[in-house]
């Protein structure tokens, strides 16, 4: 699989390219996954077609980068990795496709550097985490079990009352748990996108949020009406934690979003 360093900081870089002709789709996976998930799932079989995928572990994810400082966790790092890989391979822009992490990381880029992004769609996105929202995707304290180096703690806990199916719990288990508390550390109060910069995000964005994923349901609202070329799409029934699957509705609701000119 190909590596490549950042030349920000030197941070290695893991991804894979199909070398496909057509436009090409990056896609950016959530937090404690890695790009595993896109092909796994199937999103790269049914959105590639006639076009070229790249997916990447993001820093601190995968087999990337995996610092335990909380300061190699900003958007701008995490952007500049992003950067580096469409460098390496020639890309001057494409279509971002994110969940979660990912997500918000393809919106920081969208307003940092909207010339890189053909258009970009948020699965499960936000522009801000609000205090205790991880700890209530996953429980409370997690945080701590995770600074503790207890993986498998921080899997046990998401398990109380709810089995993750064996994809998603082997992808948890092979986090490294410092890494992990860094980035979330970082998320909780490095990431966020103040609200008066929406209004200055012009791409086209496609926000694809269950109706049961809360508060992002609502901060999707806030960015459907705050971004000029944004369009809100409701995934009926789903949590944050079922957004990707079934691929289907995501899938057609991204190629119509590809597709059909705004009104």
């Amino acid at each position: 699989m190909p590596m490549i360093n950042n030349p920000a900081d030197n941070s290695e870089i893991f991804f894979d390219d199909d070398g496909a002709a057509g436009e090409p789709i990056l896609f950016l996976h959530g937090s404690a996954l890695s790009r595993s998930i896109w092909r796994g799932l199937g999103y790269t079989k049914a959105l590639g077609g006639n076009r070229r995928t790249i997916r990447m572990d993001l820093r601190g994810h995968g087999k990337t980068a995996k610092s335990h400082q909380v300061a190699d966790y900003t958007m701008e790092k995490i952007a500049s990795d992003i950067y580096a890989v469409l460098d390496h391979l020639g890309i001057p822009a494409a279509h971002i496709i994110g969940y979660s992490f990912g997500a918000r990381s393809g919106l920081h880029v969208a307003m940092d550097r909207p010339e890189r992004v053909l258009s970009l769609s948020m699965l499960g996105g936000t522009f801000e985490i609000t205090d205790g929202e991880i700890g209530q995707l996953f429980f409370p304290g997690y945080l701590d079990v995770l600074r503790r180096g207890d993986i498998e703690g921080f899997v046990a806990g998401q398990e109380t009352g709810l089995r993750l199916d064996p994809a998603t719990r082997h992808a948890f288990l092979s986090n490294d748990p410092l890494a992990l508390a860094a980035y979330y550390e970082a998320a909780e109060t490095l990431q966020n996108i103040e609200l008066s910069q929406l209004a200055k995000i012009k791409v086209p964005t496609l926000l694809l949020i269950g109706t049961r994923d809360q508060p992002r349901f609502d901060q999707n609202k806030i960015m459907a009406r705050a971004m000029p070329n944004a369009r809100m799409v409701p995934l009926t029934g789903r949590t944050h934690g079922s957004t990707l699957f079934p691929i289907e509705p995501v899938v057609n609701a991204i190629e119509t979003f590809w597709t059909v000119p705004r009104a």
